[in-house]
């Protein structure tokens, strides 16, 4: 009897196996080239199915010495162009050509390998995968380090497994075994849950790359990695603990008729481990439930959702290939888990103006900051077109909610009416009371907010204040201190011998800087300041909330056009940040593709941050 194995077989451990249940007893075994190239390639890549087909071999080997069969090797190694081609079939065909030479029973654990073979005129001997006999499908054998209130179990070769118990909100990171994992059981793990995903219908390897594993089953996102990609072999499980309904969440009714008015653009934010994902499936369900067509996108599929929604992932890896397809099949609300980097962000604005309603997960530590990760990858006017409702998450739940609207006005705490651009408006959706402006401002996109604290100074009326100031400091020759009186007055103190250049003949000059800002202004000298203190406006960057943080150094670049600040390392794209020298503000600007916030030459803004660059200052950046 000659038995010809393809790679399935090998990898599954099927040979050994029939040899040592007497069926193969006496047989030779005639192992093509092709697949110990196409198993060692595997080992390379770092798969465990090429270690694992290198192990069989090694045991039909042991099974020759004691002269149960014969082993022997047959056919040229496969080149690299059709061990890349493996998924085609190149293989497969090799190993079937093997097999019809030697007129032998071909032994494989593909189906459809088998079907070829037969069609061939080959025989063939079909054995299931492992796992998917009957009752095969048993679990994990990681779950036993999951209770109830596990969300993940985390792996690492020579540490003790440790896992993430509690509640949300409320989550600890502990010790859950006293004695170490060893390699071997790292192993024993890593290939059950490669088993496990491909038998069962419930589990699928969502990526296979050397040094990373990512398998869905059930529940349960598993990711196996391993050296070099890592540097120790590391196996992280999660699972969601919590399975919501929208009516276990505040505003509840409000956002149910919200999102049934029409097709929305919503943001669902938060922290990591905040709940986003939970009540994402919330509100995929709740959707489903009322006449609405709902799909995901994910990479990973790990919502957990009813059957009637159907779970897409990157198609070929690209998302924008995904929206292609679900776009031609339009449905009404499509959920975007995770929208993370700019090319997700362009996926979800051009899902949105194609008609569809979009519910994007994003991880923000603040409300507003998930709306501005949108600013530099969505047109500023389009904004609330894309995204009309942002929802923050804390703790499980509904922290804040945000309607977002645009206006064609004057900015809150401006006055002239030249000065009316499109303001996007960001509101409290309970309250209905604005909490936000963004609006472009002196050629850069601003983040206002519009507080109500009197005692401190507010966001609007410190913008207002360094613009001022950048304007009088672009024509005064001499030192420059601002006071602001409410939002729309202002008193500037300069050099005695500025005075009448900053007026200008007849009030013109300062009169031209009044109408750009919609300020009144106030020219003093610098004798006159109130105890000779310049007053509450001066430069000490004594403002608040983010002037006594230190920042991150940075080396701005001056082009022929621009002076671009490297704001890479201190934010992300989209954040509002304050760019400082030696600590004292400078001006409020949005972090842009590729990091970096670049400033027109020619500006007030761009002349101060030079001057402050020659002088050698400390340029810093802090996020706002």
């Amino acid at each position: 009897m000659n038995i010809v194995p393809d790679t399935s077989a090998v990898v599954d451990g099927r040979v050994s196996e029939r040899v040592e249940s007497g069926a193969y007893e006496g047989a030779t075994i005639t192992v093509p080239e092709a697949v110990v190239g196409e198993l060692e390639w595997q080992a390379n890549e770092g798969h465990d199915t090429g270690w694992e087909g290198i192990e069989e071999l090694q045991r039909l080997i042991g099974l020759a010495e004691d002269g149960t069969i014969t082993v022997e090797y047959h056919g040229a190694r496969p080149d690299a162009g059709q061990k890349r081609d493996a998924d085609e079939g190149e293989i497969d065909a090799i190993v079937r050509d093997v097999a019809a030479d030697l007129d032998a029973t071909l032994l494989t654990s593909d189906v459809v390998q088998a079907e070829v073979s037969k069609a061939k005129g080959l025989t063939v001997e079909y054995v299931e995968p492992r796992g998917r006999e009957e009752g095969g499908d048993e679990g994990l054998e990681i779950e036993q380090f999951f209770d109830e209130t596990t969300m993940s179990v985390h792996l690492r070769a020579g540490a003790k497994p440790k896992a993430k118990r509690g509640a949300i909100g409320d989550m600890h990171y502990e010790t859950i075994r006293d004695g170490a994992t060893t390699e071997a059981e790292m192993k024993e793990f890593a290939h059950d849950v490669m088993e496990t995903a491909r038998a069962s219908p419930d589990g699928f390897v969502e990526l296979d790359e050397p040094g990373m594993t990512i398998v869905q089953y059930r529940s349960y996102r598993i990711a196996v990695a391993r050296p070099p990609f890592a540097d120790g072999f590391e196996i992280t499980a999660v699972r969601p603990i919590v399975k919501t309904d929208l009516d276990d969440y505040e505003f509840a009714d409000d956002l149910k008729q919200r999102l049934l008015e029409r097709q929305r653009g919503v943001l669902i934010s938060g922290a990591p481990g905040a709940g986003k994902s939970t009540f994402a499936q919330a509100v995929a369900e709740f959707l489903a439930s009322h006449d609405n067509a709902v799909k995901t996108m994910e990479k990973p599929r790990d919502l957990q959702v009813g059957s009637d929604i159907t779970q897409y992932t990157a198609l070929g890896g690209d998302m924008a290939k995904t929206a292609d397809s679900l776009l031609l099949v339009r449905p009404d609300y499509t959920i975007y888990d995770e929208v993370r980097k700019t090319d997700d962000f362009e996926v979800f604005a051009d899902m949105r103006l194609a008609g569809v309603g979009m519910v994007g997960v994003v991880h923000a530590t603040r409300a507003i900051d998930a709306l501005q990760r949108l600013v530099g990858r969505v047109e500023l006017g389009m904004i609330p077109q894309v995204v009309d409702t942002v929802v923050y998450i804390e703790a499980g739940r509904v922290d804040t909610v945000y309607d977002v609207t645009t206006e064609v006005k004057v900015p809150e705490g401006l006055t002239a009416e030249d000065l009316a651009r499109p303001v996007i408006q960001i509101a409290d959706f309970e309250t209905g009371k604005p909490a936000y402006e963004i609006y472009t401002f002196n050629r850069q996109v601003v983040t206002v907010p519009l507080g109500d604290d009197e005692g401190s100074e507010t966001g609007v009326s410190r913008l207002a204040r360094k613009e001022v100031e950048r304007e009088i400091r672009s024509i005064a020759r001499g030192h420059v201190e601002v006071e602001l009186k409410g939002q729309n007055e202002a008193v500037v103190y300069v050099e005695e011998d500025d005075i009448s250049y900053v007026i200008g003949k007849g009030g013109g000059r300062i009169s031209d800087v009044e109408d750009r800002l919609g300020i009144d202004i106030d020219v003093r000298t610098l004798d006159e300041r109130p105890g000779g203190s310049g007053g509450s406006g001066g430069s000490s960057g004594s403002d608040g909330s983010a002037a006594g943080r230190e920042g991150t150094v940075v080396t701005p670049e001056v082009t022929s056009r621009h002076v671009v600040v490297d704001a890479g390392s201190a934010a992300e794209v989209g954040q509002t940040v304050e760019v400082r020298a030696d600590g004292e503000y400078l001006f409020t600007a949005t972090v842009g593709r590729g990091g970096e916030i670049q400033v027109s030459r020619g500006s007030a803004i761009a002349d101060e941050l030079e001057r402050a660059i020659d002088d050698k200052r400390r340029i810093t950046v802090v996020q706002a």
